[in-house]
Order: structure tokens, then sequence, then C-alpha cells
């Protein structure tokens, strides 16, 4: 089936037409520019007032409808930028190439790669809020940033009297039925130490060991699932083979994204005689899956010729095996105000060593901004034990929840009306934007919701169809609610 007779099939259509735009123009984390200069054509060819701020933030801005010029302005929000990650065999290129779904049981689903339907349904449902001509509604403004994925650059930048809401609702969250009226706050711990290459030693061969089958996902909603980190689990597996037979490391490569759960890892490896080590890592698999079954059952470890002509210093590879063994990773402490919900975690997402240099990065989030800061001043002082530098950065601020929240009552009615049952309330792991925009606009009330998407921020992502149009069902009555309609 191809994408258009795909998307023409899904409702509503209003919506799917606006993610079909999405899916076919590249935006990565800090490239966003294609997808905003097309958004702003199509803002001008609709007669809304729109503007790009200092940060790159798209900003669009719709009057009320007739009548209505004095019910409370909302806000409509949500990121453009998505994660791009890919299974390593798959040949696509996230700067050019569209995202290609399929439809499967209900669900829209990327095989080979991440759908973006983190935060591209969000923008969908927003774009289709300010075409929509039908819908009653007091000022409307939509802000659509960037950069979110990769440290919240957008909204990091927003400026005071960028817009004029007193309400906001964020479309960023994956779990239809829930208003979250709070989330985590966080801060990179990035790592570099230089090394000095030494030469490959005569006659030793070379081999290139993989990990991979493992599920990924997002580091904040999917890590209390204790589901494997490729990172972690090879550096453990080299710290075992070390007692088994001697070997030089020449490169170890793992994760792509800070705020994914790392699903593949690789280390090339140079070894004075490399048999057995084939019957060893078989051992290992069965290990390993015996470790993680009802989790990551799929894990697989494989190794085959590779080729390298240096290694790394002997006293290099032991800082930063032993360092990367000794690295947390995961939840830390479960929140005792918020029943089930994780309060502190870190996330080792990606590490490439090589001869020459060495880098990682953790990302560690908490629902207490000073916990989150002590768990960097760990891990900082882990690495410094071996003269290794390690720097916090990009520290944003919690969404503190707001349990007398007038919105939340509003999108509770609705809900209940609407819908006939009762929502949830919730506090999310994960990092959104809220934070650092009310920290911007003092006194925003702000709920977020959005439909039930799986997988976010690892291949085979899937947001499930009929949760869209029951989110874009809520949208306009809460819009036509705050209007009295």
């Amino acid at each position: 089936m191809s994408q258009p007779e795909l998307f023409s099939r899904l409702q509503p259509l209003a919506v799917w037409r606006h993610f079909a735009t999405l899916c076919a123009t590249p935006r990565a984390s800090k490239a966003e520019a294609a997808l905003r200069d097309r958004l702003l054509a199509w803002a001008g060819e609709r007669s809304l007032a729109a503007k790009v701020d200092r940060a790159g933030n798209l900003i669009l801005k719709k009057p009320a409808t007739p009548g209505c010029e004095n019910v409370p302005t909302v806000v409509l929000q949500a990121h453009l930028d998505m994660v791009c990650q890919k299974n390593a065999d798959s040949a696509h290129d996230f700067s050019r190439d569209p995202i290609v779904p399929e439809l499967r049981d209900g669900w829209l689903v990327a095989g080979q790669t991440t759908l973006g339907a983190d935060n591209g349904i969000g923008v969908a449902l927003i774009l289709a809020a300010l075409e929509d001509e039908t819908l009653r509604h007091g000022p409307l403004e939509a802000l659509l940033t960037v950069d979110e994925e990769a440290g919240m650059g957008g909204a990091r930048g927003l400026e005071p009297g960028q817009i004029d809401a007193s309400l906001m609702l964020n479309l960023d969250t994956e779990a239809w039925g829930e208003f979250y009226l709070g989330c985590a706050g966080g801060l990179d711990v990035d790592v570099r130490r230089d090394g000095e290459a030494e030469a490959l030693p005569a006659g030793w061969t070379v081999r290139r060991i993989a990990l991979r089958g493992l599920r990924g996902g997002h580091s904040g909603v999917d890590i209390h699932e204790e589901r494997g980190n490729a990172i972690k689990l090879l550096v453990g597996v080299l710290h075992d083979l070390a007692g088994v037979m001697p070997y030089r490391l020449v490169s170890l490569h793992g994760g792509s994204a800070r705020n994914a759960l790392p699903r593949e890892a690789f280390a090339v490896l140079a070894l004075p005689d490399a048999a057995g080590l084939d019957a060893w890592l078989a051992t290992q698999q069965s290990a390993l899956r015996e470790l993680l079954r009802g989790v990551d059952d799929g894990v697989a470890l494989s190794a085959e010729t590779a080729a390298a002509d240096s290694v790394m210093a002997g006293a290099e590879q032991f800082t930063w095996l032993a360092s990367l063994h000794a690295a947390p990773h995961g939840v830390k402490r479960v929140s005792r105000q918020v029943a089930g919900v994780v309060e502190t975690s870190n996330n080792l997402g990606i590490v490439e060593l090589t001869p020459a240099a060495g880098y990682c990065n953790f990302m560690v989030r908490s629902l207490v901004d000073r916990a989150a800061d002590a768990l960097a001043d760990e891990i900082v002082s882990l690495f410094a034990l071996s003269g290794t530098a390690a720097e916090k950065s990009g520290q944003y601020p919690g969404w503190q929840p707001n349990p007398d929240s007038a919105l939340l009552r509003t999108c509770q009615t609705v809900f209940r009306r609407d819908f006939g049952g009762e929502s949830k309330v919730q506090v999310i792991h994960a990092g959104l934007e809220c934070g650092l925009i009310g920290a911007q606009y003092p006194g925003l009330d702000i709920v977020s919701f959005g439909p039930t998407i799986h997988g976010a921020h690892a291949p085979g992502e899937r947001v499930e169809v009929a949760s869209v149009a029951r989110c874009w069902q809520l949208l306009r009555a809460i819009l036509g609610e705050i209007a009295g309609a």
C-alpha cells in the first residue's frame, strides 16, 4: 500500500494528513528547519500569525471564534523533532529519507526505525485544531519547539513575552486516558578522556563482537522495566572475557541517543588466539538470556572477522572498562511521594571508545532536582578516581504538580462526560518541556495528555490509531468547554 493511500484510510483524516507531512519531512533534533519552513508556508496560506523566535521555535496564533474573544487564551504545545533510531542493518538516512510506516492490527508502526509519533502526533493534533473552522474556541496559540530530544534547547531558549496564554495543553505524553500534571527534571554527564594508540601486535587476530536484539525504549518511560542496556551488558562480557583469554580493545561503540535505552553495542578486539571465542560467546549468550528472561529474550552475541592497525593502551583499556563496569544505570530510587513512579534514575546511553580518545554520556532524571544533581555528582566522582574529565550540563527543572489546577478539573469533567469514565492523573518520570516553559511563564496552568504510543525512542515505535481519534475528540471538546460552547 502506498503511503498516500495508507494515510487516506486513517481517521480523523484532519490529523493524519498532517502526520503524513511530518513523516515525509526529515526532522532530527537541531535539523528541524525544513519542517519549520514548510509549516510557516502552511500558516501563511491560512492567514495565521506566525513567527520563529530566537531559539528556533515556531509560534502560531489564531484569533478567537467571534464572540469568544474574552475567553482565556490557550497555547497548544508540542515539539517538532524526533528521536532518530534505526536497526544496525537498516539503510535509512534520517537526513533525507521519509519515515515509512505500516498499519498492523490497529497500530501505525515503523518496523526498522523510530516512527516519530513522539511528538509528531501532538504536532498533527495542533495543526488540525488551528485548521478546523468548525471548532468554537477562544484565542489559540501553538508553541512548536525545537531540539526537545537532544537537550530541550527550544524550551530552554524560550523568552518571556512570546506567548499570551494563561492555559497550556502539552500533547507529549503516551498513555490515553491519563492526564499528566508533573514530570522529572534532569541533566547530562559527559565523560571524555584522551588516549594514546599502540600498534596492533604482530600476528594477532581481530574480531568484532556484536550484542544485539534488545528492545531498547525510552530512558524515562521504560527505565523501571529493567530492560537490558547493550553497553553495560557488553562491558560485562568483556570483563568476564579478561579472565578467560588475553585481548586488547580496539574500539567500543554503543547507543546513539542519550534518552534511548541502548539496544546494540559493538566491540572490536585484538587477540593472540581467537580459538574458543565463538564457543565462549555462545555460553555467555545463554547466560544473558537467562538473566533477561521475560524482559529481553532476544539478546544475541556474535563475532565476525574485522581489521585494525592499532589498539588502546593497556592502562586506558583498564580505566575505561573498569569505570563503565562500575558506572550506575537504571533506577536509583522510587518516589515515596508519588506511588508507582520512579523518582531518580540514569541512562548510560552512548559510548564511543577508540585508541585515540573516548566519550560516554549519562542522562540523569529525577522528580527532585537536588536528587538528580546528587546522582550526577556520584558519576563525576567515579570518573574522577582515574583522572577522567566528566562534566554536568543541560540541567532542566522538573514540572511540579499543581493538584488545584482549574484546567485539570476542566479536562477531567470533559473526559467523564464524553467518554463515560474516570481519567487518571499521573506524574511521569520522562522529561517534558512543561517545567522549563512554566519557569518562564509563572502562573501558566498546564496539563498534558496524548494517545497511546509504545516503544518510543526505539525502532518498532507504534501508535494506536483509535487513541489518536479519541485524543482529537478530547482536544476539541476541551477547547469548546473553555470557550463555553
